[in-house]
């Protein structure tokens, strides 16, 4: 039964349901709070209607509230948020994202900024068709409106990722006569730049790993390798064009990680001395763009196509699975957060499997194909 003019009534379910109206961009809406007591959910209904004049307030824009407020105030105030909180490659991205794509915005009112302003400008843009860009330009717009609503209490507009955008891009690896012909150019007058690229074939190091490596994190007495860092090129903020090589650690908790190494990983690596800070460069990380280069040059040496560096961590992958290795051990040697994603990005097994996978089913069927071919 309703209790009169507090507009909240008792369901069939059993529970209580207080109902409230609250303002957004697009008009007022109805919403509820459920309770299993009638006490508790007008103690709900009571904070939720506050909350709901806080977002009229800043919708309204009465006493110069967040509605009026121009979006790039916004994205300035959240970009120093994400300075303090994120690691600085991130922030430089960001922003580089928010400058390039974003900042035409900033002098517009918050709440006249929605999905349809920011998709209109995107398609005036040159993007080549990149659903990768327009996805990284959508999950800024989505973070600086998600930061606005979070601390001024108002509702506002995010993106929905388009399907375009979640489409998984295409992967690459190395067939097996591909890594034939790679192996052969690696192991001839094989040097420190080669071994390393061998060490990320059977290890599935990522490129920026790689270049940060450390002798230090090598433990040839217990066979293993630790990640503790990770290295790329990042624009200094407020400097043009100028860049730095930046140390860091890796993209996540889950990077930093242990990997035990082979027999022949550990052989391979007690050949060369290990008297340098780095493994790959000695003094100082390797640049990644010329370790890129470097892996350009041995698959033209090999005739192969060009593939990119995150190949071989792909075909590593691929390796462990196809020669029997769980999903999980695999998992924690790549640094992944979960299974499902060693298992959806990382492993693409080839038709050979495939085939020997079917033909294991002809203990099963193999009897009444026979038969039906008598």
């Amino acid at each position: 039964m309703a209790r009169r003019g507090e507009n909240i009534h008792k369901r069939t379910d059993g529970r209580w349901e207080g109902r409230y109206m609250l303002s957004t961009p697009g008009g007022r809406k109805s919403c509820s709070v459920y309770a299993r007591t009638y006490t508790k959910v007008k103690e709900k209904l009571a904070v939720a209607k506050e909350n709901a004049k806080k977002d009229s307030f800043a919708i309204d824009g009465e006493g110069g509230g967040i509605g009026r407020k121009a979006f790039g105030i916004i994205a300035e105030e959240w970009l120093q948020y994400i300075e303090k909180k994120r690691k600085y490659s991130t922030y430089v991205k960001y922003k580089k994202i928010y400058e390039k794509y974003l900042s035409e915005l900033a002098e517009v009112p918050l709440l006249n900024v929605n999905v349809g302003t920011v998709n209109k400008k995107l398609t005036l843009l040159d993007m080549q068709e990149s659903a990768v860009l327009k996805k990284s330009v959508y999950a800024v717009f989505n973070q600086i409106m998600k930061y606005a609503a979070k601390k001024y209490h108002v509702h506002l507009e995010t993106f929905q990722m388009e399907q375009e955008c979640e489409q998984k891009r295409s992967v690459e690896t190395f067939s097996q006569m591909e890594q034939f012909r790679l192996f052969h150019v690696l192991c001839s007058e094989i040097d420190v730049f080669k071994m390393g690229i061998l060490l990320c074939l059977s290890t599935g190091l990522r490129l920026g790993e790689i270049c940060a490596l450390k002798c230090s994190d090598i433990d040839l007495h217990t066979k293993t390798l630790r990640v503790n860092s990770t290295v790329q090129r990042i624009a200094v903020d407020g400097c043009g064009t100028k860049t730095i090589l930046y140390e860091n650690k890796p993209k996540s908790i889950y990077s930093m990680r242990e990997i035990p190494l082979s027999e022949g990983v550990v052989r391979l690596l007690k050949a060369f001395p290990m008297d340098g800070k780095y493994l790959i460069k000695g003094d100082a990380p390797m640049e990644p763009r010329t370790y890129q280069n470097k892996l350009k040059s041995y698959l033209r040496q090999a005739g192969i196509e060009h593939k990119n560096f995150h190949a071989l961590r792909h075909t590593f992958a691929t390796n462990c699975i196809e020669s029997g290795m769980d999903a999980k051990s695999l998992s924690e040697i790549l640094g992944h957060a979960n299974v499902q994603i060693t298992l959806n990005r990382y492993v693409h097994p080839s038709i050979a499997l495939k085939r020997q996978q079917m033909n294991g089913l002809s203990s099963i069927y193999g009897q009444f194909v026979g038969q039906s071919a008598r």
